[in-house]
């Protein structure tokens, strides 16, 4: 919405989701969307359409994009300041390019993060594991939320009449038994999560294969040095149980690219994203330890909810970014 795309969101077909239901054990608890900062309703684009329509926007404002390419340095002066990087191209053969700036959003296992040296400021204690899948055929009214003890599990719609439906645990949960097979492992502990949940989901028809993530605990990166900046995973990680990763990817996308055209400062970007997104942080990691009655969650939970609504609050008044 703040950058003029949410139109092409609604328009690939991402469904408006204006409630989320929670269920526990022994209640369910629907949770009406409110309107704000412009907003009537909340969309989970599939990553192949929301990456399309940003690349095509980032080509619109004068970007020039590249596929086929792998990163494989940082290069320096003689003084120590990355001033580019080198690599390969989609056929092999090497490149190097110069910048006054380089920005790493490759992700977790970011290579412009080891280059530059980027320390590890802070570390989680804790991280769970996911398998997921897509679905056709699964009815839903908006988003569901289901915790059990020490697993959850959930529905989240999706383009194309699908539905992305995971379950999530601690490794040891998630990993135990999948020996059996991950479609075998999936529908045991959805089936332990919620019965009737598992239920609608085996009568729905599986769209591609399932995923798995293995687990990384959460982290903050030093985001920023001489000549080089993180943003995304590269800088700053939590557990996906709060499903909240490509917002977060955005709020930092936007604070950098206010440092970089001068609007603030990159001590400001990275005081900024720690302080906007400490609760969160905190709040996710207790989450994603497992270790948790039913109603220390709901208070976990009232704190996501507490703290994405801070994060709003500081996003919508914020001027637009001048960056090009």
């Amino acid at each position: 919405h703040r950058w003029g795309l949410l139109d092409e969101v609604r328009a690939s077909g991402a469904p408006p989701i204006t409630s989320a239901a929670f269920q526990y054990p022994d209640e369910q608890t629907v949770v009406e969307i409110k309107p704000s900062g412009g907003i009537d309703a909340l969309y989970a684009p599939r990553r192949t359409v929301l990456d399309r329509i940003l690349v095509d926007a980032a080509r619109e404002a004068g970007a020039e994009v590249e596929f086929g390419v792998m990163v494989d340095d940082l290069t320096r002066n003689a003084s120590g300041v990355v001033n580019g990087i080198t690599g390969r191209d989609v056929h092999g053969g090497g490149f190097s390019l110069r910048t006054p700036l380089v920005i790493g959003a490759d992700g977790i296992r970011s290579t412009v993060a080891l280059a530059a040296g980027a320390p590890m400021t802070r570390e989680a204690r804790a991280g769970g594991a996911i398998i997921y899948g897509y679905f056709r055929g699964v009815e839903t009214s908006g988003y569901e939320w289901v915790y059990a003890p020490r697993m959850s599990a959930g529905v989240i719609p999706t383009n194309d009449g699908e539905v992305c439906v995971f379950v999530s645990g601690s490794r040891a949960t998630v990993y135990d038994q999948l020996h059996a097979g991950v479609d075998a492992r999936f529908h045991s502990l959805l089936a332990q999560a919620s019965r009737s949940l598992a239920a609608r989901v085996a009568s729905g028809e599986m769209a591609g294969r399932f995923r798995g993530f293995a687990g990384v605990r959460g982290y903050y990166r030093k985001p920023w040095g001489d000549g080089w900046a993180l943003v995304g995973d590269a800088g700053y990680f939590r557990d996906p149980i709060t499903t909240h990763g490509i917002s977060d990817a955005f709020r930092d996308a936007e604070l950098l690219a206010r440092a970089v055209s001068g609007q603030s400062t990159m001590a400001e970007y990275e005081r900024i994203r720690d302080d906007v997104s400490r609760e969160l942080f905190e709040t996710t990691e207790a989450i994603a330890s497992y270790d948790w009655s039913m109603d220390e969650l709901r208070r976990h939970l009232r704190n996501v909810s507490r703290a994405m609504r801070r994060e709003l609050d500081l996003m919508t008044g914020w001027e637009p970014s001048k960056a090009a």
